[in-house]
């Protein structure tokens, strides 16, 4: 992570997309995301993507979160390979930790 970067926890229910072998996704808490928009919009790339850092457990990893306008908070997908790693089950909350 880069070193001026900005740390946000939350804790939140991991979820999985409705469509044919949908994508897992942790939403970011909307008050957090409207923070992170304005102070960061003019970062983003196509489709609302951010560069970021996640931690879940023990498990750290380079990715993007994306700004979802229907729901109105950005997204952080769940790679297969950190959901089996830390166990991730969609009726448990998890403790999620991105620098952005």
């Amino acid at each position: 992570m880069k070193s001026t970067a900005i740390q946000y926890e939350f804790v939140t229910r991991p979820w999985q997309y409705s469509g044919p072998n949908g994508w897992y996704f942790v939403s970011l808490p909307k008050s957090m995301s409207k923070e992170i928009r304005s102070a960061l919009r003019s970062e983003e790339e196509g489709w609302g993507r951010l560069k970021a850092t996640a931690k879940i457990g023990n498990s750290q990893w380079k990715t993007a979160i994306w700004f979802d306008t229907k729901m109105n908070t950005y997204l952080l997908p769940l790679k297969a390979e950190i959901r089996k790693k830390e166990k991730i089950d969609i009726t448990k909350d998890v403790e999620t930790i991105i620098w952005i």
